[in-house]
């Protein structure tokens, strides 16, 4: 197998894993588990977004987020803008990475911010450039990319239009969002291998959900055709409130897991971070997703290993 040598992981656990919870997890515990993620090695995290309260009120307490998440050399903390307001609160608030979305299906783009694509990528240019007169590095989300739950398989057609609209505009990274957990490996390598050529100097993403078991499969077809930047969720929160049936992400501790008993290096300590996962548990009361929670890291004996290749 061709696979990378090390890859990139961006924990959105505090973001779109938080976000789907149904009860409001208190500022102080947001900050503790960011400040704990921060000690993993992990070097982007996802922090919130500056969404209106009414619309996720989860998340209502974006800016005191922020404002009290201390800055660590070498992490970049990135927040969702969801348009120019959200940019203006981001700037304020002196962030230097945003993350913009918008969905590959009308209905879904609909049902989520009330708009249509087009409308939603002709009010990412006006905030793409001020975000780059202000130096601030840019994600595009290509939310459900793969699939729909209204929408059933969205046209690869629609995801290459989205790239090249998001290129355009001078975003940095592009993410191919599995919102509902649809793609599956074959699936996977096809979009990869046509968007791919499209993207030039653009780095590409992509963001598995685990809602039908495929998401570690899914990581594996695209890690063979190069791919090294991967979103995991700790503890394997998230989900979409606009979205049914979506559940969550991949658990960043069995990414880490599956990724380093390959041999291919993430930079991450997986017994902190199963730390953090155990943190989460606790702080919202419930058993979580992740595997590696509850089944354990292996443990090799004599001169057994598990990252040869």
């Amino acid at each position: 197998m061709n696979l990378p040598k090390q890859v990139t992981i961006v924990e959105v656990g505090p973001r779109d894993g938080l976000q789907n919870e149904a009860l409001f997890v208190p500022t102080d515990q947001k900050v503790e588990l960011i400040r704990r993620l921060s000690e993993t090695g992990l070097r982007r995290i996802e922090i919130t977004s500056f969404v209106h309260p009414k619309a996720i009120p989860q998340l209502q307490d974006s800016d005191e987020v922020v404002k009290r998440v201390a800055p660590k050399p070498g992490i970049s903390y990135s927040t969702l803008v969801p348009n120019e307001k959200g940019l203006e609160r981001a700037l304020q608030a002196g962030v230097k990475e945003i993350g913009l979305f918008v969905s590959a299906s009308e209905t879904h783009n609909q049902k989520n911010v009330r708009m249509s694509i087009s409308d939603s990528l002709k009010g990412f240019q006006r905030i793409a450039q001020r975000a780059l007169a202000h130096d601030i590095r840019m994600r595009g989300y290509v939310v459900t990319a793969f699939g729909c739950p209204y929408e059933g398989r969205i046209s690869l057609e629609r995801v290459e239009w989205i790239v090249k609209e998001y290129k355009a505009m001078g975003i940095h990274e592009i993410a191919l969002g599995d919102t509902t957990g649809m793609a599956n490996p074959l699936l996977v390598s096809r979009w990869v291998e046509q968007i791919r050529p499209i993207l030039g100097e653009t780095d590409l993403a992509l963001h598995f959900h685990n809602t039908r078991g495929t998401a570690l499969a899914n990581v594996l077809a695209a890690l063979e055709l190069g791919v090294t930047i991967f979103d995991g969720a700790v503890g394997g929160l998230g989900g979409c409130p606009y979205a049914p049936g979506a559940s969550g992400n991949v658990a960043t501790e069995d990414l880490v897991n599956m990724l380093e008993e390959m041999g291919i290096e993430t930079g991450i300590d997986l017994d902190k971070l199963l730390g953090c996962a155990r943190y989460v548990r606790e702080i919202l009361g419930k058993d979580l997703p992740g595997h590696l929670l509850s089944a354990g890291r292996v443990q090799w004996k004599g001169s057994e290993v598990g990252n040869e290749r």
